[in-house]
This record gives structure tokens, C-alpha cells and sequence, in this order.
């Protein structure tokens, strides 16, 4: 259940940023695309994100913590890569800079909509 939940405010988290962000745009069906883009976020964070943090550790203490937005942005257009080519269904991220500014409006929304319902709490 609490990964439907995480999954659920991934959802919502993207569908702001693809709102907001004008470099995000859905392939295929909107709502299936962000389905997919979500689900492709949850198996990037699960997987590859940590090793990233981890690798960048000495960058992200000298920049005190910034390049960790770097490290989300990149996160961002590899799961972009995956559900757009792999699932064939996703989003499309234009630059990095629109990466890097859908990362910061996901991580606020995912937060908002996180401590709304409650997706910390087991």
C-alpha cells in the first residue's frame, strides 16, 4: 500500500511539472504518459539515484548539497529516457534545463502531497 501511495504522489508531482514546465511534454495518451513517467521515477529513485548520490558525495559537500539538484535533473531525463524508449509511453524532456527545473518542482510538490497523505507514515 505505501507504494501506491508514493507512486500516487509521484503522479500528481509530474503532472504539475509537465503543467508547469513547458520543456516536459506527454507522449502518447496524457494521463497514461504520466502514469508511466512516475513509475519510471520510482524504479530510477529505487535504483540508480542512490549510487548517483553516493559517487557525487564529494561534489555535493563542497557545493553544500546543491549539485544534489543536479543529480535529480539527471535522474529526471534518465527516467524520461526509459518510459519514453523503453515503455514507449512517458515524457519527453526537452534540455536539461528543463530537467533540472521539473527535479525542483517535483521534489516541492511530491513533499506537499506527501505530507498531505501521509506517505512517510507506515
Amino acid at each position: 500500500m505505501a507504494f501506491l501511495i508514493s507512486w500516487l504522489t509521484s503522479a500528481i508531482a509530474a503532472a504539475v511539472a509537465v503543467w508547469l514546465i513547458p520543456g516536459l511534454q506527454p507522449v502518447g495518451d496524457q494521463l497514461t504518459s504520466i502514469v508511466v513517467f512516475s513509475l519510471a521515477i520510482a524504479l530510477i529513485n529505487a535504483s540508480i539515484r542512490p549510487i548517483m548520490h553516493v559517487l557525487s558525495l564529494p561534489l555535493s559537500i563542497i557545493t553544500l548539497g546543491i549539485f544534489h539538484l543536479v543529480i535529480n535533473g539527471v535522474a529526471l531525463l534518465i527516467a524520461s529516457w526509459l518510459s519514453v524508449n523503453v515503455f514507449g509511453n512517458g515524457v519527453q524532456i526537452a534540455d536539461f534545463g528543463s530537467a533540472f527545473f521539473g527535479a525542483i518542482v517535483i521534489s516541492i510538490v511530491s513533499s506537499i502531497v506527501g505530507g498531505i497523505v501521509g506517505a512517510d507514515k507506515d
